[in-house]
Parts: C-alpha cells; sequence; structure tokens
C-alpha cells in the first residue's frame, strides 16, 4: 500500500529527474536525504526508468518495455480471434 502513495505523490517527470540525477553521480543516499524519498523506492524507479540498449542500438526503459509486450500480447489476441473468424467463414 505504500508504493501506491509513494507513486501517487510523485509525478512521473520528478521520478524521472530523480534517475537522471542518479545517473549523473549522484549517490542514492544522498538523493534519499535530500528529497525525502525511501532509497528503495528510488532505486524501484531507478529500475523502471533507466533505459536498456537493445542489440538494434536504440534503447528501451523496463516500463516502455512492458507496455510493447502488453500491445503484442493484445494483437496476438486480436490475431487469434481473426484465424478462427476466417475458419469459420472460409467453411459457409
Amino acid at each position: 500500500m505504500g508504493n501506491q502513495n509513494t507513486s501517487s505523490k510523485f509525478t512521473e517527470d520528478f521520478k524521472k529527474m530523480v534517475v537522471d540525477l542518479y545517473s549523473s553521480g549522484k549517490k542514492v543516499k544522498v538523493l534519499s536525504s535530500e528529497y525525502g524519498i525511501s532509497e528503495v523506492t528510488i532505486y524501484k524507479w531507478i529500475k523502471r526508468y533507466s533505459p536498456m540498449d537493445l542489440e538494434d542500438g536504440t534503447s528501451v526503459t523496463s516500463d516502455d518495455f512492458a507496455k510493447l509486450q502488453k500491445q503484442m500480447r493484445r494483437l496476438q489476441e486480436e490475431n487469434e480471434i481473426l484465424k478462427k473468424a476466417m475458419a469459420i467463414f472460409a467453411r459457409k
């Protein structure tokens, strides 16, 4: 439950700013005391908003990756539905 309060307290931009500060060399302990955020929360934000490098040279955050996976599953379900519909119409 505490996580939900934390996520509603801070905007996405603020979270990304804290992650950027971490990426630029600030220590989590310093960020925690400076902004009054628990270290665990900052580490969660780092995991969520830090970009991962892909094979093609682009990068994506784990949050973006999760959204892409969700979209891919939805599209796969839609394709299965369409395949079944095509089979039904082909019989008629």
